[in-house]
């Protein structure tokens, strides 16, 4: 079955952006490039990880395509990118459970 919504080929044309709106999206790909390429603070392995292990946190499906073979292109293996997803999920994990602050509190307020 067919995801109405999502399109693989939408990444291939992701470049399209900038049509409706060439400053804005000019100025997204070159702060964008900035960020994630090279050499800089960070390594290109080093945010190629990051961004594939946000890539899995937003449960972005384009990201998780193009950030794996960026990681890979930038020399990380199987195993660094799965433990770097592994982080990802565990973070969030947590903020999840960090949450259950806000409900305990609710509790205490409700049954005092």
């Amino acid at each position: 079955m067919d995801n109405q919504y999502s399109d693989p080929k939408d990444l291939r044309t992701f470049g399209k952006i900038v049509e409706w709106q060439e400053e804005m999206g000019n100025k997204f790909f070159d702060w964008y490039a900035g960020v994630t390429e090279g050499d800089t603070a960070l390594s290109a392995r080093e945010k190629a990880l990051i961004a594939l292990a946000v890539s899995h946190a937003i449960q972005c499906s384009y990201c998780i395509d193009a950030y794996t073979t960026n990681s890979l292109q930038a020399g990380a293996d199987e195993e660094q990118m799965m433990e770097a997803v592994h982080v990802a999920a565990a973070v969030k994990a947590g903020t999840t459970l960090i949450y259950a602050r806000q409900m305990q509190r609710q509790v205490s307020k409700v049954t005092m």
